[in-house]
Order: structure tokens, then C-alpha cells, then sequence
């Protein structure tokens, strides 16, 4: 059974910082890709991060520079450092093991506010 356990959200002001957690269960994590995703009230989903299993990366435009994919595989952990964050990036963020494989994690809230 995997699973996969965020921690890591809470209330930020604009500039601030906060770091994710992601730690998923079972021996298939570094195989695979994780992905980051964010789900704002009365949006859809957007894909915000993702990295390979060894280690390349990629971002959505909206956060570049700002945000920070890694993964440590020993661990089974993937991680997202924000920085310099803004009231847009408030969210839901969720983790994701792979594409379409159905593995997520519970999500956790990001909120940006003065």
C-alpha cells in the first residue's frame, strides 16, 4: 500500500517562506517522478513542480525562481522550499507519486495573507 503524508503548510505574509514535506510509503518512490501540485478556491489544479528520480526538474512559469523541488530517495521524501511567496500562491498543495498512477497525498494549506 503506498501512501503519501504532507506536512509542512500554515499561514505565511507576502515575502515569506515555507518549506513542504512529502513522505511516502513503500519501496517504489525512487522510481519514479513526484510531482507538486495546487489547488486555489474555485480553480483547477495546476501542476507547480516536478522532479525525476534522479533528480531533474522542472517548473511552472508562476513559480520559478521562487520554488524549489528535491527529493531525498534514502528518505523517501520530496520536498518544495517557497520562497518570496504572494497572496496568488495560496492553495492547497498536494503531492503526487508519478502520472496517473492515483497516488496523492492529503494536501495541505498554504496561506499567504497579511
Amino acid at each position: 500500500q503506498v501512501q503519501l503524508v504532507e506536512s509542512g503548510g500554515g499561514l505565511v505574509q507576502p515575502g515569506g517562506s515555507l518549506s513542504l514535506s512529502c513522505a511516502v510509503s513503500g519501496s517504489i518512490f525512487k522510481i519514479y517522478a513526484m510531482n507538486w501540485y495546487r489547488q486555489a478556491p474555485g480553480k483547477q489544479r495546476e501542476l507547480v513542480a516536478t522532479i525525476t528520480g534522479i533528480g531533474n526538474t522542472n517548473y511552472a512559469d508562476s513559480v520559478k525562481g521562487r520554488f524549489t523541488i528535491s527529493r531525498v530517495n534514502a528518505k523517501n521524501t520530496v520536498y518544495l522550499r517557497m520562497n518570496n511567496l504572494k497572496p496568488e500562491d495560496t492553495a492547497v498543495y498536494y503531492c503526487q507519486l508519478g502520472q496517473g498512477l492515483g497516488y496523492w497525498g492529503q494536501g495541505t494549506q498554504v496561506t499567504v495573507s497579511s
